[in-house]
């Protein structure tokens, strides 16, 4: 993505509570605020706009993030009927500051945010389906243009559903160095993202887990979250990973691949050997 001055205004001086989001040279506008706030969200004027929500909060059955999303000719009426849902905690919207939102353009938008969203895995979809929208090549072209700088304010004010973990490395391949994470034999591959780490589909992990991680179960949980999801498969002496998959911590990934508690930035090495430690040291 381009590089982009973006201007937050908060409301009441509280990062948390309603806040505005403008980019510049963009005609978009972000308001965003927690639920607590709906009121106050709903009074303002950009809510009577047409344009594409977002209520974001944890899934109650998993645990997990999970968000839905939505569009509307008026963003004030439409998110009222969703106040009988009851996981989401925040909500998001876009409008234009020259009200040029059509409703086939938010259709298209709400598509494509949908197949995004699901796509990048980070946040369970509350959505049934989606409905989308043709457009002309003019007006898909524009709202492609809209979508990008979408993309490039929702992480901002916190919400994560919709990065790519392939957009979060450097374009030149030969810049992003890749890190090894080895034990009895295996070999997994993976590389830090602003979030952490990506393990890289293909790796591998021990089988059996240390005596000692049953002492501390909380360091296997994620381990076995990944092999109950069928992201992390038995195949002959080993786990291998299915898919890229992304740990906040290089420990949390190393413990994954070690079967217990294990340090991340002594455990995973360049392809000169040198530790993630010693990488990260300032000389």
């Amino acid at each position: 993505m381009p590089t982009a001055t973006l201007k937050i205004f908060l409301s009441y001086g509280d990062p948390k509570r309603l806040r505005t989001a403008e980019l510049s040279n963009w005609n978009g506008k972000a308001v965003s605020g927690p639920r607590s706030e709906f009121e106050k969200i709903i009074e303002r004027d950009e809510s009577r706009g047409s344009g594409v929500y977002f209520l974001s909060g944890i899934d109650p059955e998993t645990n997990k993030s999970a968000i839905y999303i939505g569009e509307a000719e008026c963003i004030r009426e439409r998110i009222k009927s969703h106040l009988s849902k009851d996981f989401w905690n925040n909500i998001t919207f876009f409008v234009t500051k020259d009200e040029n939102l059509t409703k086939a353009h938010v259709k298209y938008l709400e598509g494509r945010l949908i197949e995004i969203a699901r796509s990048s895995e980070r946040a369970i979809v509350i959505n049934n389906q989606s409905s989308g929208a043709k457009l002309p090549e003019s007006d898909r072209e524009d709202m492609e243009v809209f979508l990008e700088k979408i993309q490039q304010v929702l992480p901002v004010l916190g919400v994560d559903a919709f990065i790519d973990k392939s957009s979060m490395v450097l374009n030149n391949q030969h810049e992003r160095e890749l890190l090894y994470c080895k034990i009895k034999g295996l070999i997994a591959t993976g590389y830090l993202t602003p979030n952490g780490i990506v393990v890289l589909k293909g790796s591998q992990a021990v089988l059996k887990e240390r005596d000692s991680a049953h002492k501390w179960p909380s360091v296997l949980t994620q381990r076995n979250k990944l092999i109950e999801e069928n992201a992390l498969v038995e195949k002959e002496n080993s786990y291998v990973f299915v898919k890229d998959v992304e740990f906040s911590s290089s420990s949390t990934a190393a413990a994954v691949i070690h079967g217990g508690s294990a340090n991340g930035l002594i455990s995973w090495t360049n392809n000169e050997g040198v530790s993630l430690k010693n990488l990260q040291s300032v000389s």
